[in-house]
């Protein structure tokens, strides 16, 4: 049995509910030294073993792995189909951990994708195997070489959990991958809750509207959940989304959310 290294995690002592959810920071103590680390800095994050699962995951209670997974079976099973049946693409895979829970359901092929390279040398390091394939790609920034090799997998599933908005991934870089699975492909992914409230005029939360109430997907279950705690300890809901994709998406979408 694997026994996790438990590092030394504190939490600033200060109030810090005026920081928005990608400023929000932690100290890592070792000895005498105290290094303040922004809970979205994934490169230096992930560069610590079992740093990120302690602090997201032991600290602040973050269920979105399985909880997508979930909603991704539940509308895998409504099309008469199986996890089983599925080439999926994990995109902002980070250290594998979403990849660990999908692997756990027997999917057919499973494709990690992350824009650093520190995601991939986590995920060898902590997770060996997991992938039959791990690449670093921009998906803002695609080349036909990026495109045949990813195709060349024939996806049929996208997944992507706690990684759209909040500058993580962009939404040119969600909608490449979309178009990247073939028609028909199951989607399934999650997003703050705000972004499908019309109040929130940002392009992204706009892009998501669009894309759920449009041709292009055909929702199958959509759930509000807690997605984890805030350091203050208030909880932090997000929606879970999955879907069956109908067509691929015209970028030029993008050009008219800017």
């Amino acid at each position: 049995m694997k026994v996790m290294k438990k590092h030394k995690i504190q939490f600033p002592p200060t109030n810090v509910r005026e920081l928005g959810q990608d400023e929000v920071y932690f100290y890592l103590v070792n000895g005498e030294s105290r290094e303040k680390i922004r809970l979205h800095d994934y490169e230096r994050i992930f560069e610590v073993p079992e740093l990120y699962e302690q602090v997201v995951y032991e600290r602040l209670k973050c269920q979105s792995p399985s909880i997508v997974v979930d909603i991704l079976q539940s509308a895998v099973s409504q099309g008469d189909q199986s996890l089983n049946e599925l080439r999926v693409i994990d995109l902002g895979a980070g250290n594998g951990i979403v990849g660990e829970k999908l692997k756990q359901h027997g999917v057919s092929r499973l494709i990690g994708v992350d824009i650093i390279p520190e995601a991939q040398a986590a995920t060898e390091r902590d997770r060996p195997g997991i992938y039959d394939e791990f690449y670093v790609m921009d998906f803002c920034n695609l080349s036909d070489k990026d495109r045949d090799e990813l195709n060349s997998w024939s996806p049929n599933c996208l997944v992507s959990v706690a990684a759209l908005g909040f500058g993580d991934i962009p939404a040119k870089a969600f909608l490449e991958a979309f178009n990247v699975i073939s028609e028909n492909a199951w989607v399934a992914f999650n997003i703050k809750e705000t972004f499908l409230d019309s109040s929130d005029d940002s392009g992204f939360s706009q892009l998501i509207r669009k894309l759920i109430f449009s041709e292009f997907l055909d929702l199958y279950h959509l759930k509000r959940y807690r997605h984890r705690f805030s350091l203050e300890g208030e909880k932090l809901y997000y929606f879970a989304l999955g879907g069956k994709k109908n067509s691929d998406v015209p970028l030029s979408l993008i050009d008219s959310l800017e």
